[in-house]
């Protein structure tokens, strides 16, 4: 609980600094200590470095404005920048003069800095124009934590109902249950938060809700995209992902084992389907497509993931070109994809799966052929007694040609004996074996036996996984072009700017490239991670642009804090759930999101976290609330994916071949939506809605949409209408007698709390008409209630259920409902 509390006073303490900067910046702005990666790198990177950059074909003048060495030059006449002259120094000159043939940016590249810009740069020159290297590009450091600052006090906390449903959400992405509430509403120990914390990170879900984010990162899907999108089997790859985050595996551990779990010593079964993020990426099967093109397609692809999921740099750009922003280059990107040209793959064409026996089938097969060697050895067994009947039966036999029979064995029997070859007389003693009579219960027992293993080889599940072959030469591709093949051919090696690989005398592999990622002078991985767990906690991130921690980037909210993260997860063993514990125990997780008019006009976007976040679940989130609410949510972990409802010719325009999407029955239509088959060129209908991406390519972060388009989803799409039919159904068995208890009763389960007033009026209004509406048309209540699989209860009638499932579609369709957290004012 130290961290924990030391963290928010960590965070009030910056909040303070920031609100009293913004008090005193206007009032003396000399005084105020200019930084380059906070002040000046963002001007020049936005306006200067297209032309003055790192991009050596773009280059004028022969300039590096992201170079202090270049900046700082003697130019002879003058001085690009002279420390503490801005008067002496050109920079300063050029972007202050008025003469459009002197002003840079020039007037015709649409860049004009503001003259706050211009006054920044000036006061940097005159305080000294010191240079710092990119913030993210330098390891993180353990700052201290103000453990003891005098006169800071946390915030309001959440009330209790809120920050329970807030931490199930995010921990589980589930509503908590009437009963976890009354649990933790009737713990009044002070340690009852911190062991809500702990039952969730040990719940079989929590695996799930990370897996969410995960998938997004790595573009799982079930079909392989481009042009056909044809079916592929990749579900052991997600139970692998759910599976490492609820056991808690070492982060430094998933990252090996995705890039390089192939090449371990002694890799298991778990670190081979692992390796199936390697091929997670799109592929084509279309006919006619060039094998060369998208073999640099598949290059290019695997750059752009891995340097965005582990590093949030854009090194995608230098495909084509040197970066025009960030110290990348485009021989260090193909560098980079040298370390996959060992993965084996089919350039076009359908990816060959691997069969990935689990260790109880993996058993089953040993016994079977234990069972079928000796059985075997006493068909292929020589013996006088088969030789002598074998010439019994050659001279018995007549030469007649049928189908079905060998081809050559007739030209076989035809010679004499002792003319035929060895592998003549091999051949038609392996036929005769196969008639011999003497031999016939052993061939009964060996084919049932393979009948046996060639039913368990079905249904031995398999995935595509990484297999090291002889890596294919990688060449600089100019301009990208897959057609030039004039580049240089390059070796396995990773960014100058991000530090070396460990000095080998061989190729370097991925193993190679995951254990440098994962190594302690790594600048980039731990803070990428941490910053994308603080945005899922916290609703947006310390460094925004989740994506791309280089210059053209944000700027961090709180740099000392996310290093500080950092640091801590590195040295904790790259502890995931301790990360999690930490930020979810803090006292800025637990802050109240109410808003007041002070922080609306100080901090609107809550960069200062001087509040929590608010925001909407995720669209699986959604439809799992709802099922959850419902009763109808099927609990089991992994699997193969599953086919809910989608609307009739939702998937018309998928060809090669022509497909149709057939639901699936009983559970598996109410399983979760993480486990909802993906389809890349239509997803399903309903995540789209709410902003699930097609996973085509990595996607950092989701939207967060309002339209009107969702609630048409929640009210019409036959999950959530069915799902509010099966809740009226606990309603009006569970919820009491009148109108009033069943509506208190409803409020509960799905939100846990009592129905206020206004309420309970608006709902007993919509529950007397539609029992009206449906009591007059009955055929309407009947259609109503035949939505969905799920069959209606047959002892209720068709009116009063009928209108209860109207009460409970608008239930489900609550702005709350679909929040991570419950009304800020509420009933206790």
């Amino acid at each position: 609980m130290r961290y924990a509390a030391g963290l928010h006073l960590f965070l009030v303490a910056l909040a303070a600094a920031a609100l009293a900067g913004s008090k005193t910046a206007a009032a003396g702005s000399e005084a105020r200590s200019v930084e380059f990666n906070r002040d000046i790198r963002p001007i020049l990177a936005d306006n200067c470095y297209a032309c003055h950059g790192p991009d050596k074909n773009q280059r004028k003048a022969d300039l590096r404005l992201d170079s202090e060495e270049s900046a700082l030059a003697d130019r002879g006449a003058y001085k690009i920048i002279t420390p503490g002259k801005p008067e002496q120094s050109e920079l300063y000159r050029r972007i202050s003069s008025v003469d459009p043939k002197v002003h840079m940016p020039q007037p015709r590249f649409g860049k004009n800095l503001t003259a706050k810009q211009v006054e920044t740069i000036r006061q940097w020159i005159a305080q000294g124009a010191k240079w710092q290297k990119h913030w993210s590009l330098i390891p993180p450091k353990r700052h201290d934590l103000p453990l003891d600052q005098e006169g800071l006090k946390p915030s309001v906390e959440a009330e209790r109902r809120t920050l329970l449903r807030r931490l199930s959400f995010d921990l589980i992405g589930l509503p908590p249950t009437p009963e976890e509430m009354d649990a933790f509403l009737a713990d009044r120990s002070p340690d009852a938060y911190a062991k809500q914390v702990d039952r969730l990170l040990g719940s079989k879900h929590f695996g799930e809700r990370m897996a969410m984010y995960w998938l997004d990162l790595v573009r799982f899907a079930d079909t392989a995209g481009y042009h056909s999108d044809n079916h592929r089997d990749v579900y052991l790859y997600r139970d692998y992902v759910i599976g490492a985050f609820n056991d808690n595996k070492p982060f430094d551990r998933f990252t090996i084992e995705q890039l390089a779990g192939d090449l371990l010593p002694g890799g298991t079964r778990q670190q081979k389907i692992a390796s199936g993020y390697n091929r997670m990426l799109m592929t084509t099967e279309e006919g006619g497509a060039q094998a060369k093109e998208y073999m640099a397609k598949y290059s290019a692809d695997r750059v752009r993931n891995v340097s965005t999921v582990w590093l949030a740099t854009t090194l995608g750009c230098t495909e084509c070109h040197d970066h025009k922003f960030d110290p990348f280059l485009t021989k260090e990107f193909y560098s980079l994809a040298a370390f996959f040209a060992d993965v084996k793959e089919i350039p076009v064409g359908r990816q060959e799966q691997t069969p990935l026996p689990n260790p109880d089938q993996a058993a089953r097969m040993q016994r079977l052929d234990a069972q079928m060697a000796p059985l075997q050895q006493i068909l292929d067994k020589e013996t006088p007694e088969l030789d002598a009947s074998q010439t019994k039966w050659e001279a018995t036999v007549h030469l007649i040609e049928m189908r079905g029979k060998p081809k050559n064995l007739v030209d076989i029997l035809l010679l004499e004996p002792g003319k035929r070859s060895p592998a003549q007389k091999q051949a038609l003693a392996a036929y005769y074996r196969g008639i011999a009579p003497e031999l016939e219960s052993v061939r009964k027992q060996l084919a049932g036996l393979q009948r046996q293993k060639d039913q368990l080889t079905r249904a031995v599940p398999t995935s595509l996984v990484s297999i090291a072959v002889n890596p294919r030469v990688m060449r600089v591709l100019p301009r990208g072009n897959w057609l030039d093949d004039s580049g240089a051919i390059v070796a396995p090696g990773v960014p100058a700017s991000l530090g070396p690989l460990p000095v080998t005398d061989r190729r370097a592999t991925r193993l190679e490239l995951a254990q440098w990622m994962m190594g302690r002078d790594n600048p980039l991985v731990a803070r990428v991670f941490v910053n994308r767990l603080w945005k899922l906690l916290f609703g947006q991130a310390i460094v925004k642009t989740l994506d791309d921690f280089g210059a053209q980037g944000a700027w961090p909210t709180h740099p000392e804090l996310l290093d500080w993260l950092a640091v801590e997860f590195r040295d904790s063993g790259w502890n995931v759930k301790h990360m999690i514990r930490l930020m979810v125990l803090s006292a800025t997780y637990r802050q109240s999101s109410a808003v007041n008019e002070l922080l609306r006009q100080r901090d609107p976007y809550n960069g200062l976290l001087a509040r929590q976040g608010r925001f909407r679940l995720d669209a699986e989130m959604v439809r799992d609330s709802a099922l959850a609410v419902s009763g109808l949510l099927a609990g089991e972990v992994g699997g193969p994916s599953v086919k809910p409802y989608q609307p009739a010719g939702y998937w018309a325009m998928l060809n090669f071949p022509v497909r149709e999407w057939q639901k699936d029955q009983g559970e598996n239509l109410y399983r979760r939506g993480l486990y909802t088959y993906w389809c890349r060129t239509f997803p399903h209908p309903s995540l789209v809605a709410f902003d699930a991406p097609s996973r085509e390519e990595c996607a950092v972060e989701r939207p967060r949409s309002n339209t009107p388009l969702q609630a048409l989803v929640l009210l019409n799409d036959p999950t959530y209408v069915e799902a509010a039919r099966a809740f009226a159904e606990r309603i009006i068995r569970k919820g009491g007698d009148t109108p009033e208890q069943r509506i208190q009763f409803a409020y509960r389960q799905a939100l846990c709390r009592s129905a206020q007033p206004e309420e309970l009026r608006v709902l007993a209004s919509v529950l007397g008409k539609h029992l009206e509406q449906y009591t007059a048309d009955q055929k309407a209540a009947a259609a109503l209630l035949h939505v969905g699989n799920h069959p209606a209860a047959k002892d209720l009638t068709l009116p009063e259920l009928a209108a209860w499932t109207s009460v409970a579609r608008v239930i489900l369709n609550l702005h709350e409902i679909m929040n991570q957290t419950t009304r800020i004012r509420q009933q206790v």
